[in-house]
């Protein structure tokens, strides 16, 4: 990358992740960091001592060599934060949720296409190769058509105060579930359960329909005694797992189904296969995917119109939890 500068604002533990990263691939490039804490100046100093630390953003938002911003400080701060760097004409990636709401999303989108800026939002498995991996078999037909996708993302905690499971865990999956199927629901249910804090649920079951006869399921939750990462995809054709908690043989691809002989089903069982993908870190892949879109003026994969769409599917869900 030639030309312009980095800031990262937000230094905690996901934002310094950020920081280390955008320091290896850009070193110097890494102009600011920015925080409201001033125990994350230390932290931001083991990185490089030649990263200028500072407390106001205004301080990034009015320096004309800065036009790439990472936020990562906490979801209800990424609007303002987010519009104000937009108005001083950065191109900005955000972590997920870009916002609390849709309609917010919608007045950061309008921003950055009304200036020609780039808005990305921090959907980080569109990034991993295993997920464009499988995208990859979707998109040559190695699936057939698709039927069905169900998520399962399991784990004991950490536990939020400010929001329940759905909005903490379950954009992840909404983005790969309508990345995969290159649309977005016609419904949306969902069901919770609140066990540890009134209002908050700590386990949701949402199912999503998509036209073509598409259905998908994605069950979140921190009441659970192991950690399970599983994504399952399965076509008319063939079926494909990404389990991410195993160590190794994480993507696998089953040449499994139904076919119909003289009008009745008949089980097509064979041996699964290893599928091999690329080892490169998603975060290292998401910061480079959005660079590249800035110096190339193509619009990025997580786009702000990917974070109104994955919002909005939040919130027909969240709509449903509240029928419970």
């Amino acid at each position: 990358m030639t030309g312009f500068n980095i800031a990262v604002v937000g230094c905690g533990k996901w934002g310094m992740n950020h920081v280390r990263t955008a320091y290896k691939l850009y070193g110097e490039r890494l102009k600011y960091c920015s925080d409201s804490t001033s125990e994350s100046e230390k932290k931001v100093k083991e990185v490089s001592e030649k990263i200028i630390f500072t407390n106001e953003i205004s301080r990034i938002a009015d320096d004309e060599s800065v036009s790439a911003v990472i936020v990562a400080t906490p979801a209800e701060t990424h609007f303002e934060i987010t519009k104000l760097l937009l108005e001083a004409g950065k191109n900005v990636l955000t972590e997920k949720p870009i916002t609390l709401n849709s309609k917010e999303a919608t007045i950061l989108n309008d921003i950055a296409e009304k200036k020609g800026l780039n808005l990305m939002v921090g959907h980080l498995l569109l990034y991993h190769p295993a997920i464009l991996k499988i995208k990859e078999y979707i998109d040559t037909g190695k699936l057939g058509k698709l039927q069905y996708i169900y998520s399962n993302r399991l784990n004991l905690g950490t536990i939020r105060t400010e929001e329940n499971i759905l909005w903490s865990f379950a954009p992840h999956d909404i983005s790969v579930i309508q990345y995969f199927t290159g649309d977005i629901p016609a419904e949306v249910t969902a069901t919770g359960a609140v066990f540890l804090q009134k209002n908050i649920q700590d386990t949701t079951l949402t199912v999503l329909k998509f036209k073509n006869n598409i259905h998908a399921h994605i069950y979140v939750s921190w009441l659970h005694p192991f950690k399970e990462q599983r994504l399952v995809v399965i076509g008319d054709k063939s079926m494909m797992m990404f389990e991410d908690t195993l160590k190794e043989n994480k993507l696998k691809f089953y040449p499994k189904g139904f076919d119909m002989v003289d009008g009745h089903p008949v089980k097509r069982d064979l041996d699964f296969q290893n599928i091999e993908f690329d080892s490169s870190s998603p975060l290292e892949e998401e910061q480079k995917h959005f660079i590249e879109s800035i110096e190339n003026h193509v619009t990025p994969r997580s786009d702000g119109r990917n974070a109104i769409e994955v919002l909005e599917t939040l919130e027909r869900a969240q709509k449903e939890l509240l029928k419970d």
